[in-house]
């Protein structure tokens, strides 16, 4: 396989840096730019973006995959399944002190975009999962009451 043909280093930089935030304590977050491919409460998205608590207390049945970041969070006390193609996530970082990596915006060609996996139909069993809503008031908040900044890392 030479250069051109070689798969993204995204999905294993996004392992990566959830393996390094969850290893030291702290709380991974992606942020996502969304567009029809991304499977989000559209309630929830800002200016074309969302911001998605990926740890594993805020998640049931997370897969970090290739393509795709899947799995089960709560939005308002609400069950929901999400779905972010890799290439759609801008950024991953610590809540609590905004380190991590941003990425720059791909744009992917039509028809090129790896399909959706289809759900299998089976009885849904879902465990309790907080959300960052649901986090009291002792909960760490970024300085300066906006999202955290990105702070390279090298």
């Amino acid at each position: 396989m030479d250069a051109d043909n070689a798969q993204s280093t995204r999905p294993y930089l996004i392992r990566a840096l959830y393996e390094w935030c969850t290893d030291n304590g702290f709380t991974p977050f992606i942020a996502v730019q969304v567009d029809d491919s991304v499977r989000v409460p559209h309630e929830y998205v800002k200016d074309g973006e969302i911001v998605l608590n990926v740890s594993f207390d805020a998640t049931s049945a997370l897969q970090l995959g290739n393509e795709f970041i899947e799995f089960k969070g709560r939005f308002g006390g609400v069950a929901r399944d999400i779905l972010v193609p890799v290439h759609r996530v801008l950024a991953i970082y610590a809540r609590e002190n905004g380190q991590g990596m941003a990425f720059p915006v791909t744009a992917v060609p039509e028809g090129a975009a790896p399909k959706p996996p289809v759900p299998e139909a089976k009885p849904a069993v879902l465990a309790p999962v907080p959300s960052s809503e649901d986090a009291g008031p002792d909960t760490p908040r970024p300085p300066g009451g906006g999202r955290p900044a990105l702070t390279r890392v090298k």
